[in-house]
């Protein structure tokens, strides 16, 4: 791998931005808000920042980069495909459930659904994720899609996954500062732990998406994969190369062997 200490730096930068990001969500409800229940109020509410932050950020974030973890390199794709999907797949019920929350406590107070563009943009990501998931899973997962359109759909799928990557950092902002009581001309400490909070946000989008467009990163194709270990060449790989040196030498032996067996019959035949 071109850069490993950079792609350390980097991942390390981003894990624990990651686990900032939810420690900041369960502060910000915990602390500065009714805490989490799902009674029809405020805390219910709450359930949604900080499922949204743990799942359509910081493991979505994760399962984006899984794929340039050097060390998984040698794992077989279809167990990298499934560790891929899963990370998805737990990010969709935690949103699943963020939705349901938003949205009952919306009911029970009366307040009507789908009015803010927070919300326009927010259930376009959903809808366009879950399509993404769904027919990720039928042509990558599942076996009887022929390899060409694998090939031919994978700058699509790539690209889509950033784009709504990207559009999830941008609603999440829009989220954050929907709610301004006290007004944050007033400088309130709420307000300032909610803006830290944007900040960090975009910080983890913008590493997550640098790891994911570095071409010296990307995981290497199966048959070049050993030789793009991070730690040169492995054991196995040398004891390979010794095992053909040793058969040569045997194979060596053995024909001198067969020539010397010739040869002392010939002598015997002319003597």
């Amino acid at each position: 791998m071109e850069g490993y200490k950079s792609f350390l730096f980097f991942l390390v930068s981003s894990l624990v931005l990651g686990f900032t990001l939810v420690i900041f969500a369960l502060v910000w409800v915990l602390h500065y808000s009714d805490g989490l229940a799902w009674d029809g109020g405020n805390a219910e509410f709450n359930w949604h920042p900080v499922l949204i932050i743990t799942g359509f950020i910081f493991i979505e974030g994760i399962a984006i980069i899984v794929y340039r973890l050097p060390w998984t390199w040698k794992c077989s794709k279809l167990l990298m495909k499934c560790i891929h999907a899963g990370l998805h797949l737990t990010a969709t019920v935690l949103v699943v459930v963020a939705l349901v929350a938003v949205w009952d406590y919306h009911n029970a107070r009366n307040i009507p659904n789908m009015y803010s563009l927070h919300s326009w943009v927010g259930l376009t990501v959903v809808i366009l994720f879950f399509l993404q998931l769904v027919s990720s899973i039928v042509v990558y997962l599942l076996p009887f899609t022929p390899v060409s359109i694998r090939a031919a759909l994978m700058p699509i799928h790539v690209y889509s996954g950033l784009l709504l990557f990207g559009g999830v950092i941008a609603t999440s902002l829009m989220g954050i500062t929907e709610k301004k009581n006290p007004p944050y001309s007033s400088f309130p400490p709420h307000g300032i732990f909610v803006n830290t909070l944007g900040l960090l946000i975009v910080v983890f989008g913008g590493l997550i998406l640098w790891i994911t467009t570095r071409p010296g990163w990307k995981r290497p194709p199966e048959h070049v994969e050993k030789d793009q270990h991070p730690f040169g060449s492995s054991a196995d790989e040398d004891t390979t190369d010794y095992s053909k040196e040793k058969s040569d030498v045997e194979l060596n032996s053995e024909a001198r062997k067969r020539n010397l067996k010739l040869d002392e019959a010939g002598q015997r035949s002319t003597m």
